[in-house]
């Protein structure tokens, strides 16, 4: 895997979300990175994430899977075009669509992991299907239906 997660290479502007941008002190850094065919992202709740004492928050799951999935779709619409993640203009995606299912209660203390894989491409849209893992049994399912964001988005200022 790369030393740089799909998130490094999002432009300044853009880069704020709670969940995925770097330049956001307090969000949740998701950092998402190829491994093969999919995308991985590991991340270990704190103690602020807690839903009832020893499970961790379903609203953390979900946003853990929303921001790696559009990572994993900003990620894979470079790969289907050639192009490296630091070229220009940037490919930046957002939701249109996020569906979780929760299997079985999420431990805390562990580091979960999330594999995503690329359903579809198609146009502007890219359908990314996950699963959230803790100590090797899946604890949740997510699908994310992510869309190229708008240029007018890269003006915006956070």
């Amino acid at each position: 895997m790369s030393d740089k997660a799909f998130q490094d290479f999002y432009p300044d502007d853009v880069a704020w979300c709670y969940g995925c941008g770097r330049l956001n002190p307090p969000g949740l850094h998701v950092r998402s990175f190829w491994d093969g065919d999919e995308a991985v992202c590991r991340y270990t709740p704190g103690p602020q994430h807690i839903a009832i004492p020893g499970y961790v928050y379903g609203g953390l799951i979900a946003s853990l899977i929303d921001c790696h999935g559009t990572g994993t779709a900003a990620a894979a619409a470079y790969r289907a075009q050639g192009r490296p993640m630091d070229s220009e203009p940037p490919l930046r995606f957002v939701t249109a669509s996020l569906h979780v299912d929760y299997l079985r209660p999420t431990p805390m203390g562990v580091t979960l992991e999330i594999r995503a894989r690329v359903k579809e491409i198609k146009g502007r849209k890219v359908v990314v299907e996950e699963r959230l893992l803790a100590d090797g049994e899946v604890c949740a399912r997510g699908e994310v239906v992510a869309v190229q964001a708008p240029k007018e988005l890269f003006a915006a200022k956070a």
